[in-house]
């Protein structure tokens, strides 16, 4: 019974998420979209406009895997059961920082930002990504999914601290706001690449080379951060080169020892 619960929590928070999201667009949450309060801030590190349809992207994956662990047959899966609830509360968190944002609670926006890129490590930590074997409709319904998600959040969480700090008033220390994004570049592909050696996720660091590249054209005229970006992005992308076959083999191993245990356990 108290799967049936989890999995019906789960399909509530993912309606209530791309709803709240739906009728903030479409009705102009407190007269403005989230688009018109992120073109307030003169930052660096924001990517142009067309990038953003990736939260189209996101809710289709969303609802893909809240069908997926509504099924009969996924209500007792280990994994699932992990993660359920944590996901629950992301979704509480990503309500919260929208209304938070509208109604222009910058401050708190980051703790709402925070929560919810917490929530998603946590939930891709126990999801196993990149390090256990599963069946291939749980790495395309659930896995990829939350790398898809966590990668635009990764972005979004510097983009967020960035706003704050420039309505905050906050100098930068006196370096130039453009050394400031180059800098914020940076970290975004060191974190890309942890994830990329670590774990082989193409889709995490697919999402952040699409956010990579609408930064460059958002900033066109200004060759530091364009360079930054083709120079970052491609070693970011070249890393996968050592991940993907380290997280293969990895999945491989693991696949082979859990046969063996089954093997051993029917013997």
């Amino acid at each position: 019974m108290r799967d049936i619960f989890r999995q019906a929590f789960v399909v509530l928070g993912t309606l209530a998420v791309i709803v709240v999201n739906a009728l903030a667009s479409a009705l102009s949450l407190n007269g403005k979209t989230t688009g018109e309060i992120s073109n307030q801030f003169k930052v660096f590190f924001v990517p142009e406009g067309y990038v953003f349809a990736i939260w189209g992207l996101i809710y289709l994956a969303l609802l893909a895997y809240t069908v997926y662990q509504a099924l009969p047959s996924q209500r007792e899966n280990p994994r699932l059961r992990r993660t359920g609830w944590l996901y629950v509360l992301s979704c509480a968190a990503n309500i919260a920082w929208l209304f938070l944002w509208h109604y222009e609670y910058f401050a708190f926006t980051l703790i709402a930002m925070g929560a919810l890129l917490l929530l998603l490590i946590a939930i891709y930590l126990l999801l196993g990504t990149g390090r256990t074997h599963v069946r291939a409709a749980e790495t395309w319904l659930v896995r990829v999914p939350f790398s898809v998600y966590l990668g635009w959040i990764t972005v979004a969480t510097i983009a967020n601290v960035t706003s704050v700090l420039e309505d905050a008033g906050w100098n930068g220390w006196g370096i130039d706001p453009v050394a400031w994004a180059v800098i914020m570049l940076v970290v975004a592909a060191v974190v890309a690449s942890l994830v990329s050696i670590t774990r082989g996720d193409i889709a995490y660091v697919a999402v952040i080379l699409w956010a990579f590249a609408g930064v460059a054209v958002k900033n066109s005229t200004v060759m530091s951060i364009v360079i930054t970006v083709w120079v970052a992005g491609i070693l970011a992308a070249l890393t996968l080169l050592i991940g993907v076959p380290l997280a293969r083999a990895r999945m491989r191993d693991h696949a082979l020892v859990t046969a063996a245990d089954v093997a051993r356990d029917r013997w």
